[in-house]
């Protein structure tokens, strides 16, 4: 079956099972193929707003509540609501990408996109640097990055800019271009996101979707007084009033920690604040996503340098990495705790989220969402990656059910199952992995484009006289990969270091990835010749102190520790005199705090240390950060 009849067979069986469920009789068309009016029927739907007339008493104030079917929006006809704004038009860059009929969202496009045959264009984007634009080949749309517009909603704009006066000139650029760059309406994926820029980029951003949210509330409220004001003349209803998804969230940010969370909640309100705006349960919120009172936060109180500033920044406050919030914004007020089904926008981690899914057997408040972030990407991949795949695999299907969704108010694009090359996905990261960048290849369908930033790197800098010696071995694909690492490092490396009378004690073999670190724990258990002890991410706090004791004092002559558990717990480990990277670690700072270990011991001097780095060229990204992008390339050339 094809795609078209895949998704109208969805669709068919997704009214047909409403409309058994439904204790009313549900018309969805009458004969004259005009959407049927609910203009005066109250049900419980999603977007239900809670605007200014709510909480009055309206016979009292002798005014016609006029209620619409499908939003569930309350209006009073003598209502104060939001004024249209001179960039709010059919015209706009919001309505040309998500309105009834998106300029881009054409059948060569689409069949570019799933055919992954881009158009590549490189263009500076100001003080976020260069980048790598690709358009669907045959589409009309050009890049346009370089127009320098901000297409924000004045309201939201205005006060914004007053609290960039007080910003830095680098800041003010950094926040000015980024939002320049998303309101291009292309997906977007930086990969040089920096603890220094992360606030600033994370407000930008927070704002964006604060204007989508916004724009989508007022597009709504204003086909409710059209279709409120034909029903009161009794004239013929528009038809041009598709305006809503399936279900009401439209924006989705995926996070590690609750403290990310607390950071990203804490930068939406920064653009709602009071008196203008009132934040419901924000108090529940900082008690549940910040530390208990009582307790003591080693890394933010710790002095300066104990410990590295990176691992302050991710890891300072509540790390839990199982939650999920539902968050509902309307004219004046931002309710935190809000149902998923009456949410906005929801903030969740992969693992919290994915239970949610499991729980209720459904992931249909994701079939609407028009706006995917992924902040932290470097700590998410440190996290179970099948979480992030599994809550991705969820967005923009065909709900199972219809939640009291009016179909004759649901975009065309929807019911046609294009949903996914509309959605504007936004990616950051301070480096990429194989799994960022598989994930911005198939994952990233936008039809209006996609933009990646660049970055050439320089070696990272390790302790004066150590030589690395970088050992390549030769494989046929990246699945082969796994196999001839571990046969080359049983075979070739191994042997080699266990001849070495020095080499063969007081080594730290260091192992990026969770399934080779078990596969090379196993092999030494059946070795009996091997001395070995383990630190990683399941290493309790008696057994790291043990490892490291025994690794310390010779009773053990290598100790095998994962990237993970440096990540998490980032111990310093003296002992070391030989150091084997099983592969390049992920993150580049941590080759260098390997590499200065040695010398937390006296008398160590740079002669004493050694240092190999077992790669392949499946290795590029994870070599590029260590080597420096000019050496990589050598390496990657070299012969083996």
């Amino acid at each position: 079956m094809v795609e078209a009849n895949s998704t109208t067979t969805k669709l068919l069986t997704l009214l047909n099972v409403s409309a058994t469920k439904s204790n009313k009789k549900r018309k969805w068309m009458q004969d004259d193929a005009l959407p049927v009016p609910k203009l005066n029927k109250r049900k419980s739907a999603r977007f239900s707003d809670a605007v200014e007339v709510a909480g009055r008493n309206d016979k009292e104030n002798n005014t016609e509540v006029v209620v619409d079917g499908s939003s569930g929006i309350q209006r009073a006809d003598n209502a104060v609501v939001d004024e249209p704004e001179a960039n709010e038009n059919d015209t706009n860059p919001f309505e040309e990408h998500f309105g009834v009929r998106p300029r881009s969202l054409t059948d060569k496009a689409r069949e570019a996109v799933d055919q992954r045959t881009w158009k590549l264009l490189k263009e500076k984007c100001g003080s976020l640097g260069s980048a790598v634009v690709e358009v669907p080949d045959g589409s009309d749309r050009t890049s346009n990055l370089a127009n320098g517009q901000i297409d924000i909603l004045e309201r939201l704009k205005k006060p914004f800019e007053k609290r960039q006066e007080q910003l830095t000139k680098e800041r003010r650029a950094l926040q000015t271009d980024f939002l320049s760059l998303l309101s291009t309406r292309k997906d977007v994926y930086v990969t040089k996101a920096s603890i220094d820029t992360q606030p600033s980029i994370r407000e930008a951003t927070a704002l964006h979707a604060l204007d989508h949210i916004t724009r989508k509330r007022r597009r709504v409220l204003k086909n409710n007084e059209r279709l409120a004001h034909a029903s009161k003349a009794s004239l013929p209803l528009p038809e041009d009033v598709q305006d809503q998804g399936f279900t009401r969230p439209s924006v989705l940010i995926l996070l590690p920690f609750r403290n990310s969370c607390l950071n990203w909640i804490n930068a939406l309100i920064t653009h709602t604040p009071k008196p203008d705006w009132q934040i419901d349960n924000y108090s529940r919120f900082a008690s549940e996503y910040r530390l208990p009172a009582d307790a003591v936060d080693k890394l933010a109180t710790a002095e300066p340098g104990t410990y590295p500033r990176d691992h302050v920044e991710t890891f300072k406050g509540n790390v839990d990495d199982s939650f999920r919030l539902g968050v509902k914004i309307t004219r004046r007020n931002v309710k935190l705790y809000s149902d998923f089904y009456g949410s906005d926008i929801i903030l969740a981690s992969p693992l919290g989220l994915r239970m949610a899914i499991e729980k209720e057997k459904s992931g249909d408040f994701l079939s609407s969402i028009e706006l995917l972030v992924m902040d932290q990407m470097d700590a998410l991949t440190m996290q179970n990656w099948e979480h992030v795949q599994f809550v991705l695999a969820q967005l923009n299907k065909i709900p199972k059910e219809s939640h009291d969704a009016d179909f004759s108010r649901i975009k065309p694009w929807y019911l046609d199952g294009h949903a996914s090359y509309l959605r504007q996905t936004i990616l950051f990261t301070p480096y990429e992995t194989p799994e960022t960048r598989s994930l911005y290849n198939s994952q990233l369908k936008n039809v209006s484009g996609r933009v990646r930033t660049e970055r050439r790197w320089p070696p990272v800098s390790v302790p004066e006289g150590i030589d690395s010696t970088f050992v390549r071995f030769d494989c046929a694909g990246p699945k082969d990969e796994p196999d001839k690492r571990f046969n080359h490092f049983t075979t070739q490396v191994l042997p080699g270091i266990l001849k070495s009378a020095v080499q063969s004690a007081n080594t730290v073999i260091f192992i990026p990835s969770s399934f080779d670190f078990i596969r090379v724990q196993n092999y030494f258990r059946k070795r009996e010749d091997i001395s070995f002890t383990v630190l990683s991410e399941y290493s309790s706090n008696q057994d790291i102190s043990r490892a490291r004791q025994a690794f310390f004092t010779g009773k053990k002559s290598f100790l095998l520790v994962s990237e993970r558990f440096h990540f998490f717990r980032r111990y310093k480990i003296r002992g070391i005199r030989n150091v084997l990277f099983y592969a390049p670690p992920d993150h580049p700072q941590f080759y260098t705090e390997y590499l200065s270990y040695p010398f937390l011991d006296d008398g160590v001097d740079a002669s004493d240390v050694t240092c190999k780095v077992l790669y392949s060229k499946y290795d590029w990204f994870r070599l590029e950060r260590i080597a420096g992008t000019e050496a990589a390339v050598e390496l990657i050339k070299r012969d083996s």
